[in-house]
């Protein structure tokens, strides 16, 4: 039977239908009074201040970079190419943003709400994204070196061609999530949801999958030297004969004999 995809059009189809149909327009010394006003609604704890609303604002190409925008509202806005290296976007809702190319090294997105958000070729070097939710975010050839990800929901995403080298992806809900030709080597990926997951042609040199649901996970052509797949739930010998290359890679010990 054939498996969902989650790169086929369903996906992208209702992302586009809960976009809003126009964006507003904010000018600088607006943009500007909206995020002081916010500054002071956080450092009073809500005191003063309003929280800032940049819903569905068109915000391309806008330098954000070290700004605190913490649990701001910026659900379905524009930010293509916009700068928000450094940033604090904690608890931030980015429902159904688009962030394709944007530049989000080292920012800190813990805790923020991003599901269906497209973040392709966006760049997340170093980037904090722990317990944050991006169920079925688009996250195509996103760069997310070193990433912070652990507990992360992001069941259904994808992942092609992403590069997460060295990422921490300890315990994130990858479910049915597509990681076709994805780097991930040296990843932590210790007690990860990849049940259904497609990692045809994925990297996963070094990886750690101690623990890691496996279930009908695709592993075709997939290259697991050296990995350490100890206590790897679900994981049966035809996945592991689909895979590429197994070169002192650790398997569970019920599949270790005839390694």
């Amino acid at each position: 039977m054939a498996k969902a995809d989650p790169s086929d059009g369903t996906q992208t189809s209702c992302r586009e239908a809960a976009q809003p149909t126009r964006l507003r327009r904010v000018s600088r010394e607006e943009l500007a009074q909206i995020l002081t006003v916010h500054r002071l609604y956080l450092e009073t704890n809500r005191g003063q201040g309003k929280r800032g609303n940049l819903a569905a604002t068109d915000l391309a190409g806008h330098d954000f970079s070290d700004a605190v925008l913490r649990r701001m509202k910026l659900n379905h806005a524009l930010l293509r190419s916009a700068n928000l290296a450094g940033a604090d976007l904690r608890q931030a809702n980015l429902v159904g943003s688009d962030l394709e190319h944007a530049c989000l090294m080292r920012a800190d997105l813990g805790g923020a709400r991003m599901s269906g958000a497209n973040l392709e070729g966006a760049h997340l070097e170093g980037a904090v994204l722990v317990a944050a939710d991006l169920e079925f975010a688009v996250m195509r050839k996103t760069v997310l070196r070193q990433a912070r990800l652990r507990g992360a929901d992001m069941s259904g995403v994808n992942l092609d061609d992403a590069d997460l080298r060295d990422a921490d992806l300890g315990e994130v809900n990858l479910r049915g999530a597509s990681l076709r030709r994805t780097q991930l080597d040296r990843a932590d990926l210790r007690a990860a949801r990849l049940g259904g997951a497609f990692l045809s042609g994925a990297t996963l040199r070094k990886a750690d999958l101690r623990g890691a649901y496996l279930r009908v996970a695709w592993l075709d052509g997939a290259d697991l030297s050296d990995a350490d797949l100890r206590d790897a739930q679900g994981l049966v010998r035809a996945q592991l004969a689909a895979a590429l290359y197994l070169t002192n890679a650790r398997l569970p010990t019920a599949l270790a004999d005839g390694q």
